[in-house]
């Protein structure tokens, strides 16, 4: 039986995740998220193809392309993807303390 290793996502592919995830239901290309996020293609593409391989978006062509263009591959994340990155921005929101709060005295 494999070993199934559950390791934190590198920043880049976090970044990734947050970004599709400000409009989940809106299909994005990847030389847009390129831009937005300031990643070269070498490292958004393989991002965005392993993403794709755990089933954390779902990919299309564009159907109908401006003339003279070729279509352009589509990502958007699937329902997976989505709680995968409310996950991990609720894991680096910053934790509040309660009003009052003080630590405990070394000892006690």
């Amino acid at each position: 039986m494999p070993v199934i290793r559950s390791r934190r996502p590198s920043a880049q592919t976090v970044r990734v995740l947050h970004a599709l995830a400000e409009e989940p239901a809106t299909w994005r290309y990847g030389y847009e998220l390129c831009q937005r996020l300031d990643l070269q293609a070498g490292s958004m593409y393989p991002i965005l193809m392993r993403l794709a391989d755990r089933g954390l978006l779902e990919t299309t062509w564009e159907s109908d392309p401006p003339t003279g263009r070729p279509p352009r591959h589509l990502y958007r994340l699937t329902g997976p993807g989505r709680a995968q990155a409310a996950e991990l921005a609720a894991d680096s929101a910053p934790k509040v303390r309660p009003i009052g709060w003080r630590p405990e005295p070394e000892g006690a």
